[in-house]
């Protein structure tokens, strides 16, 4: 491939030697000869630093943004937002073979995406999936490292895709991920928006640029599919051109409203009343935040061209989610469920959810990742300890923190809380805990890993799965 068709989307003022490529890379460790080297100035890291390196190395050209003194040295006002075009472009642009669908939010991305999947599936359709908890071309699957990959992976996932005859890609579309330009150059169908909580401000700074982020995918879809009740909802379509569809399950000023919502321990239903569509809907999972899960994919589908009803014919079969409200089967007179929330808005739905569904006492165990937004940590102390009638604070992926001193922050928020409150430190001593304080009909709600299977502690990443901790503990308790 030649440089110039890899840059025909590219603005530069820069003259460059039109030369053949053989790969494009961001990082100095895979720099090759007849490479595109794209130099990303990072916190810890800066790109730029290293041009010198892929000269040497035999680099085609290096993209930068100011001058960095070598040969073939291309200027551009963004390298981030050029290396997601380059890569689009080094792949054959492949996400324009795709409808693209977007899900952005605080909360309910993975369910969201998981729920269009299984729909669009049931409807004879072949996607692609995005996503926190795994990628998917079609029926084969990949593990996720982050909720939207690095712009190359991203791209060459479109491709295998599009290789793959896949027509649909539903796809989590991160914060971090719109603010650092991964997913510029694609367009989308729809987009949805679920909510908006304090969440990684450690990475924004503020609530206000957490906000912009979002904001973007709106500025690059067709359709908008917009949670009303939302308080940021306004703002997600503000300046947009995009055609706006709202729902809610508060205001009949919405295009779709949700009427008549049964809570079941297993499942909701709900009536979904639109200007023109309106049907039962049955969705095998509880919680009132399914209700706007579910929501969000019919009316997307249903804007999308889909028939209504055949939409809702195919959500009675959808499945849950792993990590996400995800009942561990166990043989005893109370409830284990393990559920991902590691936000406020997040934590405080679980705990309602179970509220809705049980009259007895809901354990809550949970902690907050280090190296991550420390302002969250006394709020979810507070929701826990106001929510649940017991309340163990424990560890969480501390990375290169003391998790004892995130503990004291989380605690902190908990001082006149109604729920009895409990700290210990190492996670499996708190979940053998919560399982042995456990009574009949009882509810211990396990948060934060969800379909996590690891801890990241300052030593590293280990093997951690709390289904598999859960049963060696009862296993324990069966046999003394």
């Amino acid at each position: 491939m030649k440089l110039s068709e890899l840059l025909k989307d590219i603005k530069t003022n820069s003259s460059y030697e039109d030369r053949e490529v053989v790969s494009v890379t961001d990082k100095s460790s895979e720099i090759v000869e007849g490479c595109v080297f794209v130099c990303i100035k990072g916190s810890r890291f800066d790109g730029h630093s290293v041009a010198s390196k892929a000269q040497t190395l035999g680099a085609a050209a290096v993209i930068c943004e100011h001058s960095v003194g070598v040969e073939n040295e291309i200027i551009v006002e963004n390298t981030r937002s050029a290396y997601s075009r380059i890569c689009a472009a080094y792949f054959g642009n492949p996400s324009s073979k795709l409808h693209l669908i977007g899900v952005t939010g605080t909360n309910g991305k993975t369910t969201t995406t998981f729920i269009i999947k299984s729909i669009l599936e049931t409807l004879g359709e072949k996607v692609g999936l995005v996503g926190t908890v795994k990628n998917c071309v079609g029926e084969k699957e990949y593990e996720a490292s982050l909720t939207t990959p690095d712009s190359k992976d991203l791209q060459k996932l479109f491709s295998e895709m599009v290789y793959d005859n896949c027509k649909y890609c539903v796809m989590e579309v991160s914060s971090q991920a719109l603010a650092q330009g991964r997913v510029d150059g694609c367009h989308f169908d729809a987009a949805i928006f679920t909510n908006l909580t304090q969440d990684h401000l450690d990475y924004h700074g503020t609530i206000e640029n957490y906000m912009a982020a979002k904001h973007r995918l709106f500025e690059m879809c067709d359709k908008a599919i917009i949670n009303a009740d939302d308080n940021a909802s306004e703002y997600m379509v503000s300046g947009t051109q995009c055609r706006v569809t709202t729902f809610s399950v508060k205001s009949d000023f919405a295009d779709y409203t949700a009427k008549n919502i049964v809570h079941k321990p297993s499942r909701v239903q709900y009536d979904l009343v639109g200007k023109e569509n309106i049907g039962r809907a049955h969705v095998n999972i509880p919680g009132g935040f399914t209700v706007y899960n579910s929501m969000g994919a019919v009316i997307c589908l249903t804007e999308l061209g889909f028939d209504f009803q055949s939409i809702l014919s195919a959500l009675r079969i959808c499945m849950g989610v792993p990590g996400r409200v995800e009942i561990v089967p166990t043989e005893t007179e109370y409830t284990v469920i393990i559920d991902y929330a590691h936000t406020p808005d997040g934590l405080e739905n679980v705990i309602n959810a179970m509220r809705e569904v049980s009259e007895a006492r809901i354990i809550t165990v949970f902690g907050c990742g280090g190296d991550r937004d420390s302002t969250k940590r006394p709020i979810m102390g507070k929701i826990a300890g106001d929510l649940s009638d017991v309340a163990v604070v424990t560890s969480d992926n501390p990375r290169t923190e003391n998790p004892d001193s995130i503990i004291d922050q989380i605690v902190a928020g908990m001082d006149g809380c109604k729920a009895k409150i409990v700290r210990i430190t190492d996670r499996t001593e708190a979940i053998r805990y919560a399982l042995n304080e456990a009574k009949k009909d009882d509810v211990v709600l396990l948060c934060g890993k969800g379909h996590e299977t690891y801890q990241v502690l300052a030593e590293g990443k280990i093997h951690y799965d709390e289904r598999e901790i859960v049963k060696d503990i009862l296993n324990e308790t069966q046999t003394q």
